[in-house]
């Protein structure tokens, strides 16, 4: 049924054709679960294992390296002599990397789909309603409740459908429904009709809905909607409707990867067909296939050089480590990738609840009457410290002695006595927590901070202080009997009589200022009383109209006394429309005004946020006067700033065209009364301006919003349905925490940039090295299983090691990085291009070396080295050489000691993109120089511990090869600090990053003024 709240409770029973207190018909029954379904959730049709193993294997560069090892599969197979065992070392390990990266993919995949099966713990397994077929309430299978069902609800009931309530059985009806609107306290509710068909969930009074609790009370209602059609299964369809969008770096590795492939599909060609000429060359026995298959088999091995197969793992890892840094700031990432993500976050939308503040309610002012003369009246008005359910606070800024003024000891006494909740500490958490409702425990909160009584607390134990002043209170008047709230009289009270004398019974009240005064006769002034004048009752009006609509908004409430009440047995108990007039002729006694106040860092940490370029804006299910309130407290908007287009309500965002919405969402950094479908519209908005959004939530209501964002950020104390849509979890609902969790993301980007920059030089060098002894017709200086063991070990250490490179002093003082920055600007692919050149050209240098003039070596001359394919007995050119040392392992020893020597010294460059060496030093990160000293002790393991040396056709080099292996090695250093002396010097603050060298394969990112420096100068 649509609009059911509009509608009075007749015309609901009246669509549906159910008879009042008795029920659907079993006929009527059935046709509606024909007609609507069963009342639950549908099962998420999530992926097989099949097809989320064949989604891991779709990357173009995953496919290559499978290729790869197909193809060295096949070749391996048909190997012959002393290779055939090694030959099938090299696809076994590109098929473990492979199998790897899919487990990793799958179980992610596996783990995202949870949050929509979370939501089935919102589901109650029983209800109760009446049918024609029994004359009392039955209790069904929640699932078999059908549109039109009469359901009965009471006290820790789990509604369990979307229901109009017709009929109310207890003075009130209180329902937690924070799990799908975010408010803070439990909710009031009636059966008259909200005529507005535009009302958002909040302000449909009359309404239960499903998965929500029953705080207090009973009540009937007619069922209106079920299963997916129930506010909670509009937010499933939303889920399932949400698409998991790539992170910023998937997105450029993916497009690196694309561009790489094509790069490598070219150069394996490349080296093809410039050798093919020498397929008929002797030493392939002059037949053209096996010369073919030769030179395929490098192409194979140019493949393998260029992709850096440790990149998956040191990615991963390097994210592992930064998770484990943020855990320790209460930021638990559930996400690996999002970790990234939160580097480049240039927009965080946070919950107000719980979030900006502590979500435990707080005394923060109150006044009593000081003196009344004539038209003259002069309050005592008191600021209280503290911001949490503690027992620990001043009452004025210097101490106030409480005990001395009358009008605060009848104050705490009411406070005290006129509330049902109570203090508790947890031993286990080492906290104090609420027992009852949030307003009430602020005032027990607030007469413990009063101790009127001089009660001693000092050697209490944190268990006796929680209620130590309460509880005295409490010893001197006993609580006879509660008139309770009523939406009426908008105030409840308690029937007291004193324990000891017989100075006769008090009624105290508490209440809405507007209602409670209304009933006074008299105020307190001292301990005598004084007839309420119209003068006195405005200046009262006044201070509770400025505590509630100024920058602090307070929430009031106005505490009186009735000195003489009727006696017990003329009052009606059970007949709650009689309870004002009990609470009449009342003597007011003062007023306190409270709120859910700011945590202490919010502060701080939003000037940070400001200061780094990163707009922060409040989104809750609170009221707009609040809500502004508290960003002027804690800086989002200024003390005296107009707010107009910088605040909305959901209603009012919801009035403007599409265009202006859009508009809106560039300057506003308030939404007030918000619903779920709001979080998503702002976050789509956002993304249409290329903001990297973060979201937090706690409530099932947020689920949406969080998966579409590209950081969920889910509240540690949030719904199981939050945390499973999110990236990460807050441990301790802390604003602060996600801001050092966006420092330590762009921390973590920063380093990757350099791993990944490393071995992608790295890379580039082996090609370089394949080319070029492809090109000038050398000998293999490397073979496939050596790259693989430089790629996957003795890079693939250094490069974790990078990732614990310290972060820079202004990293929080810069603008977020566009999410279109590119990982390598054209003037670093250049520099890795120049790196990669001398890398390849020494390690073939050093083979070269070898062959040509080492004392050890065979002294051949280069053109015999550059043709050793035609090296037979019968040729002239190559008398005396043996031709077998062409096949030589020293060569090969020496070409890859250098490779290795010089990624160590490259690792060093790496330490910054553009500081020397000498400005950070390589002991500035104490891991790189552990992570190099053992990549280098496994080379030397490689090459002198048996049978290794023969897996990778290694041999033992003597004292003068590696001092030739260390002269080729060092220059690289050299070499790097020209080129960071250019760049700090002539090319530093020049856009470098984006604009200096356009080169089509790589991502580019064509505006030099991003979107969010707009957007960010609107907030700033």
């Amino acid at each position: 049924m649509e609009d059911a709240h509009t509608k009075t409770s007749e015309e609901v029973i009246a669509f549906f054709g159910v008879q009042d207190n008795v029920g659907l018909t079993p006929d009527q029954v059935k046709k509606s679960l024909a007609k609507y379904g069963y009342n639950e959730l549908p099962a998420e049709e999530g992926k097989s294992l099949w097809e989320l193993v064949i989604e891991q294997f779709e990357d173009l560069l995953v496919r290559i390296l499978l290729l790869a090892a197909c193809i060295s599969f096949v070749l391996a197979w048909f190997e012959e002599g002393e290779e055939t065992v090694t030959a099938f070392v090299e696809p076994f390990v590109i098929l473990l990397i492979l199998i790897a990266n899919a487990v990793v993919g799958v179980w992610q995949e596996r783990n995202a789909e949870s949050a929509i099966e979370a939501l089935k713990e919102y589901e109650p397994e029983m209800g109760k309603v009446y049918r024609s077929d029994r004359k009392s309430v039955q209790r069904i299978k929640a699932r078999e409740i059908v549109p039109g069902d009469l359901v009965e609800v009471s006290v820790g009931d789990k509604v369990p459908a979307d229901i109009r309530i017709i009929g109310i059985r207890s003075t009130t009806l209180r329902v937690d429904q924070s799990i799908l609107t975010g408010e803070s306290v439990s909710v009031i509710k009636h059966t008259e009709p909200v005529p507005d068909p535009r009302a958002v969930n909040q302000d449909k009074k009359n309404m239960l809905f499903s998965g929500t609790n029953i705080a207090a009370g009973k009540a009937v209602g007619i069922c209106i909607a079920t299963g997916v059609s129930t506010e909670i299964g509009k937010i499933r369809d939303q889920m399932v409707a949400t698409e998991q969008e790539k992170t910023p770096l998937q997105q450029k590795l993916d497009e690196f990867g694309e561009q790489l492939s094509k790069v490598i599909s070219l150069i394996c060609v490349a080296v093809w067909m410039i050798n093919i000429g020498h397929f008929n060359d002797p030493v392939h026995g002059g037949s053209w296939i096996r010369g073919a298959v030769y030179y395929f088999k490098i192409a194979v091995a140019l493949a393998v050089a260029a992709i850096p197969e440790g990149l998956p793992a040191v990615i991963t890892t390097c994210l592992a480590l930064g998770t484990r840094r943020m855990a320790k700031k209460n930021a638990i990432v559930r996400s690996l990738p999002s970790v990234e993500t939160l580097g480049c976050t240039s927009v965080i939308c946070s919950d107000k609840t719980g979030t900006l503040t502590t979500n435990q309610m707080c005394v923060t002012k109150m006044f009593i009457i000081d003196k009344v003369d004539g038209d003259n009246v002069h309050l005592d008005c008191f600021d209280i410290s503290g911001s949490k359910y503690t027992p620990e606070g001043e009452v004025g800024g210097a101490k106030v002695d409480c005990s001395h003024y009358d009008g605060l000891v009848e104050l705490a006494t009411i406070c005290a006595l006129c509330n049902d909740s109570s203090l508790d500490y947890n031993e286990s958490k080492k906290i104090y927590e609420k027992v009852g409702e949030a307003t009430e425990t602020a005032l027990c909160c607030l007469v413990e901070k009063m101790n009127v009584f001089k009660t001693s607390v000092k050697n209490l134990s944190c268990v006796e202080r929680a209620n130590a002043c309460c509880s005295v209170v409490k010893q001197l008047m006993k609580k006879n009997f509660t008139l309770e709230f009523s939406r009426d009289r908008k105030s409840m009270s308690v029937y007291c009589t004193p324990t000891k004398g017989d100075s006769g019974s008090k009624m105290f009240v508490k209440g809405a200022p507007e209602g409670v005064i209304d009933r006074c006769a008299y105020v307190r002034v001292g301990s005598t009383r004084v007839p309420l004048s119209g003068i006195i009752k405005e200046k009262i009006m006044a201070i509770i109209k400025e505590w509630g609509t100024g920058r602090d908004t307070l929430r009031c409430l106005a505490l009186a006394t009735r000195d003489t009440p009727l006696k017990v047995e003329e009052m009606n108990l059970d007949d709650s429309t009689k309870f004002a007039d009990y609470e009449t002729d009342l003597t007011f006694v003062g007023c306190v005004g409270m709120l859910d106040p700011p945590r202490k860092e919010v502060t701080g940490s939003i000037q940070l946020c400001k200061e780094a370029g990163i707009r922060v804006i409040m989104i809750t299910g609170d009221n707009k006067g609040t809500a502004v309130a508290i960003c002027r407290r804690i800086g989002i908007f200024g003390e005296d700033e107009d707010v107009t287009g910088r605040a909305f309500t959901g209603r009012e965002f919801d009035d403007l065209s599409r265009a202006e919405q859009s508009e809106a969402v560039t300057r506003a950094c308030c939404y007030a009364r918000v619903e779920p479908s709001h979080k998503s519209k702002i976050v789509e908005y956002l993304q249409g301006y290329d903001e990297i959004t973060a979201m937090t939530g706690d409530g099932v209501n947020d689920a949406p919003a969080l998966k579409k964002a590209e950081i969920g950020i889910a509240m540690g104390s949030g719904t199981a349905v939050a945390k499973s849509a999110s990236e990460m979890v807050l441990a301790d609902d802390n604003f602060s925490s996600i801001v050092a969790a966006v420092e330590e993301g762009r921390a973590i980007y920063n380093n990757m940039k350099q791993f990944i920059r490393y071995l992608i030089s790295s890379n580039v060098g082996e090609v370089v090295c394949i080319f070029l002894t492809a090109a000038l017709g050398l000998p293999e200086a490397l073979i496939p299983v050596q790259l693989l063991w430089v790629n996957l070990v003795t890079d693939g250490l250094p490069a974790t090691a990078l990732g614990f490179n310290p972060p820079d002093l202004d990293i929080m003082g810069k603008a977020p990085r566009s999410p279109k920055e590119p990982l390598i600007s054209g003037w670093l692919f250049f520099r890795y291009l120049a790196i990669g050149g001398y890398v390849g050209a020494a390690t073939v240098g050093a083979a070269a070396y070898w062959f040509l003039y080492d004392e050890e070596g065979p002294g051949v001359t280069y053109y015999q080295l550059s043709h050793f394919m035609q090296c037979h007995g019968d040729n002239e050119d190559f008398a005396g050489v043996d031709c077998e040392v062409f096949e030589a392992a020293p060569p090969m020893t020496m070409a890859l000691s250098v490779l290795v020597t010089i990624e160590m010294c490259n690792a060093l460059n790496s330490l910054s993109e553009n500081q020397s060496l000498i400005r950070m030093p390589p002991w500035s990160n104490g891991w790189l120089l552990a992570a190099m000293t053992l990549s280098m002790s496994l080379h030397f393991m490689i090459i002198y511990v048996d049978p290794l040396p023969m897996v990778f056709k290694l041999t033992h080099l003597n004292v003068e090869q590696w001092l030739m292996v260390l002269k080729l090695s060092f220059p690289v250093i050299l070499l790097d600090e020209v080129l960071k002396f250019v760049a700090r010097n002539y090319l530093e603050g020049k856009h470098l990053h984006s604009t200096d060298i356009s080169l089509p394969w790589l991502p580019s990112n064509k505006s030099k003024v991003p979107t969010k420096t707009i957007l960010f100068n609107h907030c700033v």
